[in-house]
Formats: C-alpha cells, structure tokens, sequence
C-alpha cells in the first residue's frame, strides 16, 4: 500500500469511526421525532458546510444532468433518509445487533457487485478481506432477538448502507467531497421534513432538550460533516469497493463509544472482532502486497477525460480510478481538451541527423523532422540525399 492508499485508507476508518459513534447518540434520541430529527441533522450539515465552498464552489451544479439529480435524490432516500430509517423500524422489534451484522454484510454486497456494474470479475482479495469483515462484525455484535419484521427491515439497512456507497460513485466524480455531502444533505433535509409532515404533521418538530441538541449536533457536525467529507475524499484514493471494507469500524466505534455513556460494555468478543475487522480491511486493501508489483496495474480508464489516473495500490488492472483534476495529488491535469500525450518522439534512433524521419497522418511532401542534432529540412523527400 503506498502512502496515497494509506492516506485513504485512514479517512475512510475516521469517516466510519464517527458513523459508528452516531448509532450510540441515535439511542439519546429515542423519544425524538424520527423525521423531524433526520430534518434537524441533514439541514444543519448543509448549513455548516456550505460557507466552506463559497458561490464559485456550487459552479459544478449547473453541470450535471437530469439523470445526475435523479441519482443524488435516490441516494440521499436510499443512503441516508431509507437507511435511518430501517434501523429505527428494525431496533422496534428486534435487537441492535442484528441490522448491525446485515449491515457489516455491505462491504461483500459492494465488493460483487461493484464490479459486475463495471463489466469486470470481483477481485479476490478485496472479497475476501470482505468476507473477514463481515465475520469480525459478527463478532463484535453477536445475533439477537429478532422477528421476520425485525429481518425485513434489517435487509433495507443493509440495502441503504449499500446504496450509499454505489449511488456516490458517478456523482462524486463532478461534484468532489464538499460539494457532493452539500447537496445530498439538503436533499435529505427536503425529503425528511417532507415525509415528517405526512406521517406526523405539525408535531414532526418539536424544541429538543439538552440531551436531545447534544446528539444532534455530534450527528450533524461530527458524524455528517465530517464523516461524509473523509469518507468521499478516501473513496477517491482508494476506491469504493475497499472503502467499503471499513463499515467494519462502525460496530467498533459503536461498541466503545457504548462504554462511554455506560449502555454497552466491550469485552473479548468484540476484541477479537475487532481483530477480525482489521485483518479483513489490511487484507482487501492490499497492506499485505508488496508496493513493487502495484506499479503494474496502472491503467488508464478510456470513460475519464482527464487522460490521467493514479493506481498506485491495485491489484489489478481497470480497477476504477480515483482522483480527479484538482482533487488527486497530481493536480489539475495540464493538457488541453482536446490534445492527448505524446506516444514518443519522432526518429529512427540510429543518431544520424541527416536521416528524414516521416510524420503519421502528414503528406509524403510537407515531412521535414530530422534526428536531434540535425536542421529541419523541408525539401520533399525525392529530393532530399542521403548519406
């Protein structure tokens, strides 16, 4: 793993480590509104980020597409609004634990299908390392008591959890981090005050207490702002097939943050989950391959017009690429729009300056390079001597 994967690979844990702390501030607001709580979160999140970007850093928006709008709005219902709301309707009849351990099945859900999207073969250590994770949740959790209601709507978590990293992948390329967290923030804030009044009418916002607003804002400036942005920015260095290998520090995070506020305890199950977790994310991410033979899987993507691509840690090649101009560590790309990069330079390579040397896609007539050393020469090749 090279210093760039490494750098994603540690965003990705601190982004997952503030979603798994969330689940224990959503256990303070258990006699809040759900929707009017979800309004409060996202709302604010947006609020807080937006002076960050400033006007120039909404420009992207006027960019995207119809379809582009369509998928930010399915993933803010699926990924976020959906998912809230699954775990709460699974925790009415079932234990925590048991929409914890389907949603510590995402990172194999993503690490198949991901790739069949693509048009490519699921990559073997990223599976398996997937596989380690989603047992070392397990462990961390264990299975509780549960009912087929309980199942069901731990499956929709699992499938929001999912969502949110597959919807991400073609908007974040457009929007980056900030601005991408910005606009699925405001969207969810719409679309769950929006559900609030249907299904609670006025009441679905009412003053919160003390308690209440502190977990509030650890959900909004912590766990959304922060964690949302870390977690987009390591997508772009590591890719969303491994990024998604890190969910496993959300029971992690939840199980600790619960001994904090006395509401769980942290034994040796889930220390050895813990392990688990870890060992399946190094796996995946390929903290285990030698950084000599990731060189080889540098490929550029013919879909991504910057012409420039950074795989420094795959595996394999076509895997999908991260950064984008200005957002990877080689900056904005410098070539034009319309220019492409030189194959290499003309010449035979014998050294001889006085050798003509002929130019693809130019006329026999108008060739004139020579070898380095040599005076252009723009006689028509008949006419020129040799020797």
């Amino acid at each position: 793993m090279n210093a760039n994967s490494l750098r994603g690979a540690l965003l990705v844990t601190l982004a997952y480590a503030l979603v798994g702390a969330s689940f224990t501030a959503n256990s303070l607001l258990g006699d809040y509104p759900y929707a009017g709580g979800q309004a409060l979160r996202y709302g604010a999140a947006c609020l807080l980020l937006l002076p960050l970007l400033g006007t120039a850093g909404l420009t992207p928006l006027r960019a995207l597409a119809a379809r582009h709008w369509v998928r930010l709005t399915l993933l803010a219902a699926v990924g976020m609004v959906g998912f809230n709301l699954a775990v709460l309707a699974a925790e009415r009849t079932a234990e925590p634990a048991v929409p914890g351990v389907l949603v510590g099945c995402a990172p194999v859900v993503v690490a198949v299908l991901v790739p069949l999207l693509e048009g490519r073969r699921p990559s073997r250590p990223v599976l398996y390392g997937a596989l380690l994770v989603a047992a070392g949740a397990f462990t961390v959790q264990g299975w509780g008591r549960t009912d087929p209601a309980g199942l069901l709507y731990s499956v929709g978590a699992l499938a929001g959890e999912v969502g949110f990293t597959v919807l991400a992948v073609p908007v974040l390329r457009p929007l980056g981090p900030k601005l991408l967290t910005v606009v699925v923030c405001a969207i969810a804030a719409v679309e769950s005050a929006l559900l609030g009044l249907v299904v609670d009418g006025g009441a679905f916002l009412r003053l919160p207490t003390a308690v209440e607003t502190g977990a509030l804002i650890w959900q909004a400036a912590l766990a959304t702002v922060v964690g949302f942005v870390l977690f987009y920015m390591g997508v772009q260095r590591i890719g969303m097939e491994r990024a998604t290998l890190y969910t496993g520090a959300i029971p992690v995070a939840a199980a600790l943050t619960a001994v904090l506020v006395s509401t769980g305890g942290f034994g040796l199950p889930q220390a050895a989950g813990s392990v688990l977790v870890g060992a399946g994310a190094a796996l995946g991410t390929g903290l285990f391959t030698r950084a000599g033979r990731s060189a080889a899987a540098v490929q550029n993507d013919p879909r991504d017009k910057s012409r420039i691509v950074v795989h420094g840690h795959m595996t394999a090649a076509r895997q999908p690429h991260q950064p984008c101009p200005g957002d990877g560590p080689l900056g904005p790309d410098a070539l034009a729009a319309q220019q492409q990069p030189v194959v290499g330079a003309p010449g035979d390579g014998d050294g001889h300056v006085g050798h003509v040397v002929g130019e693809e896609h130019v006329p026999a007539g108008l060739q004139g390079l020579t070898e380095a050393g040599g005076a252009p020469k723009g006689e028509r090749l008949g006419d020129r001597r040799l020797g």
